[in-house]
């Protein structure tokens, strides 16, 4: 009788999984399958009925026609780089906040931490005045500067493994001559790939998705990024060329897929490392 209670309840338990993958995963899935869908099917059949027969012409006319090609790599270099820079400037700053010693170094990293409280929306006016001042308006210096050099989010999310890896480490690589700089790159971000893996993966989604910044510094094609780039063409072509919109949303879903399928292992790494500590 245990035996069948235990796989009733593993049933159970994979059908809740299940139908929360689903509800989580269903709309991108509704998303991509609109998107090979013909004009004439996509509003005369079901949301979750197949593409039958699926076309690749709205994604190519999205993509040579309304300047997706574009937006796509302006949103990929932007990512790209802003990933880069916090991961870099993260790693440094939460390995200072994390093993050197010096005045006023909690309250230097709790002050910072506290900015994570202030809604996105107070500091919009004037970092957009900052940017003015400095002649970055519609450039991509002026996407990329706000958020380049690391969040509190990255600074805290790595400073707490870098205080679980053994101090003894450290003392050994000093005894052998080490210095700071080299205790960093030698030793405490080799032990800490998971986890910038997953700082790289959370700010490359976040950067991507992203779309009140780039849409108040940004106001020319030539900057603009692949969320923008969708909001005006819904704004401009939502009631007659759906297909279109629907399929700009799935151009901009593959990416991130790519990203999430490429980082997945480290992620989950991240988080069973963080739970055995």
């Amino acid at each position: 009788m245990s035996a069948i209670s235990n796989a009733v309840r593993r049933t159970g338990l994979y059908g809740i999984l299940a139908a929360g993958a689903l509800l989580s995963v269903g709309p991108y899935l509704l998303t991509l399958n609109a998107a090979f869908k013909r004009p004439s099917d996509l509003l005369s059949t079901d949301a979750w009925a197949p593409a039958h027969p699926a076309t690749f012409a709205n994604f190519a006319a999205v993509w040579n026609d309304y300047g997706m090609s574009s937006f796509l790599l302006h949103t990929l270099f932007v990512a790209v780089v802003v990933t880069a820079g916090q991961v870099v400037f993260s790693a440094t700053a939460a390995y200072a906040l994390a093993r050197l010693e010096f005045p006023g170094r909690d309250w230097l990293f709790w002050g910072y931490i506290a900015t994570m409280m202030v809604p996105q929306m107070i500091t919009l006016v004037p970092l957009f005045l900052m940017m003015r001042d400095l002649g970055m308006v519609d450039t991509f210096a002026g996407l990329i500067l706000p958020t380049v050099f690391g969040t509190p989010y990255g600074v805290f999310l790595v400073r707490q493994h870098f205080r679980t890896i053994p101090k003894d480490l450290e003392s050994a690589a000093r005894i052998d001559g080490a210095g700071t700089f080299g205790i960093l790159v030698r030793i405490m971000l080799p032990l800490s790939r998971p986890i910038l893996a997953t700082l790289a993966t959370i700010t490359f989604i976040n950067t991507w998705n992203n779309l009140i910044w780039p849409l108040i510094i940004t106001n020319s094609d030539r900057t603009r990024v692949v969320t923008v780039g969708i909001a005006a063409l819904q704004g401009e072509h939502v009631s007659d060329l759906p297909h279109i919109v629907l399929a700009g949303a799935a151009l901009a879903l593959l990416p991130l897929i790519a990203v999430f399928l490429l980082f997945q292992r480290h992620i989950v790494r991240s988080i069973a490392l963080t739970g055995l500590k």
